[in-house]
């Protein structure tokens, strides 16, 4: 059987055990890789023969495959050779990502770890790392990439590798904006929160009341507010600060949520400006409104401030 020709990229992770290989597909999943670890050889044609999942919007996902030692079957040459062959025969690019370490840091791993090493069960770990170092000079050596974890902590390699792999958009935090009311409680998984409540009330107007944030009546009355255009812009120019800092350490989500009393009037609109202004930043939010459908309540309002 021929493997599937819609697959454009591969990549086989490979290298000594204790470099980093699972924190490596760790953070390719989280780019949106399919990832399959230590699949027995004899199955790696019928995964490529089957057609590849699609990403959430409908492109497809790279593959990324885990092998090492440990895999059934394992035989660094013959790994080799079949790469040649899906290459020369079927046109199908596999790249290899090679992790070494130096062999002092591979002992001061294992020993903090107390795990033994798979080539050396019952003997010196040190007997394992030069033993595995022999059977993967064949990959070390037709390995397109190869990273040096020695002085990397897993962090550090999760960076490197987001920065290498990482598409244009691939990669980037799913975004969330939420406007809620604090009166029926705070979002448990907001990871930035915003309290509106120091802007002017419109529930107190009673032409204002029935409206909402997305009401030009209500939102032009938040506005008015002094404190409101020196506040929000802070707040925006502050998210646009931070929010390639959370891609940067890998974030996969995250949630900015907006608040007032209701969570009917000055949260929403501001949400709203907010998500307007990053996605003029290149940004994708999403947008939702958890109690814009509730009905409001005096008593659950903050007390009505004088003019």
């Amino acid at each position: 059987m021929t493997p599937s020709p819609t697959r454009k990229r591969v990549l086989l992770v490979t290298g000594m055990s204790g470099a980093g290989k699972s924190t490596v597909l760790r953070t390719l999943e989280d780019l949106g890789w399919e990832v399959v670890d230590n699949l027995p050889l004899p199955l790696l044609d019928r995964l490529l023969e089957s057609p590849p999942p699609a990403a959430g919007d409908g492109a497809e996902r790279p593959l990324a495959l885990g092998l090492g030692v440990q895999t059934r079957d394992f035989e660094a040459a013959g790994i080799v050779a079949r790469v040649r062959h899906l290459h020369d025969a079927h046109g199908l690019e596999i790249g290899t990502l090679f992790l070494d370490c130096a062999g002092a840091e591979l002992e001061r791993r294992y020993a903090e770890t107390r795990r033994r090493h798979p080539l050396a069960p019952d003997r010196p770990v040190t007997d394992g790392i030069g033993r595995e170092r022999e059977l993967l000079v064949p990959l070390r050596e037709r390995a397109e990439r190869l990273i040096d974890t020695t002085a990397l902590r897993a962090n550090d390699l999760a960076a490197q590798v987001r920065g290498d792999f990482a598409g244009d958009a691939a990669g980037a935090p799913v975004l969330s904006i939420m406007s809620f009311g604090f009166s029926r409680g705070v979002p448990r998984n907001a990871d930035l929160m915003f309290d509106m409540r120091f802007l002017r009330n419109p529930h107190w107007d009673p032409v204002l009341r029935p409206g909402t944030g997305l009401d030009p009546d209500v939102a032009a009355y938040v506005v008015a507010d002094p404190a409101y255009e020196p506040a929000v812009s802070r707040i925006e120019d502050l998210l646009v600060l931070l929010l390639p800092r959370y891609a940067a350490e890998g974030k996969a989500y995250v949630t900015v949520a907006i608040g007032c009393t209701g969570g009917r009037h000055r949260s929403v609109h501001v949400a709203g400006r907010i998500a307007a202004r990053l996605r003029r930043e290149g940004f994708s939010p999403t947008v939702s409104h958890r109690d814009l459908g509730i009905a409001t309540q005096d008593s659950l309002e903050e007390p009505r401030r004088a003019p």
